[in-house]
């Protein structure tokens, strides 16, 4: 027992995917699911045997798809093409828990803790960096969410 919370339980990861046309964005956590981190960021044709490795290597209790919404909070026009994504991921790990989760700002987010980190501008420009920077923020944001929603229980 450790901050009121029981440990002792075999937990798996979450990983968070922040999808895209051309790349997507990875972040898991620890095993306890405390912290988030990015992994990688993996061609989005190749993502499905990216994720199919993966899961073998490690135990992954739930996948975080972003949600991209504007700012009327509706879908995005980027929904498009994540929700294909999404019913393939279903089909393909059928006892996989996925859950949707905002993803506006991450993106903008990211270019800024790159800014206070003092990357250069060049690293700045990695796309790749950016997307699982922002995998991170949002996998991050989550794990926060999920915090606070059973400190109201």
């Amino acid at each position: 027992m450790f901050n009121g919370l029981d440990y002792t339980t075999d937990m798996g990861r979450i990983m968070a995917i922040d999808y895209g046309q051309k790349r997507c964005g990875i972040a898991v956590t620890d095993p306890l699911q405390l912290f988030a981190t990015g992994l990688e960021t993996v061609a989005s044709h190749k993502l499905i045997e990216f994720l199919s490795g993966y899961f073998v290597a490690e135990q992954v209790d739930c996948v975080v798809v972003g949600e991209p919404k504007d700012m009327n909070n509706q879908a995005s026009d980027a929904s498009r093409f994540i929700e294909p994504f999404v019913r393939k991921l279903q089909q393909t790990f059928p006892g996989l828990i996925i859950e949707r989760y905002d993803e506006r700002f991450t993106s903008k987010m990211a270019m800024q803790s790159m800014i206070d980190a003092g990357l250069g501008r060049k690293k700045r420009q990695d796309k790749a960096l950016i997307d699982t920077i922002s995998a991170t923020i949002m996998l991050q944001s989550y794990l926060e969410s999920i915090k606070h929603k059973k400190q109201l229980q």
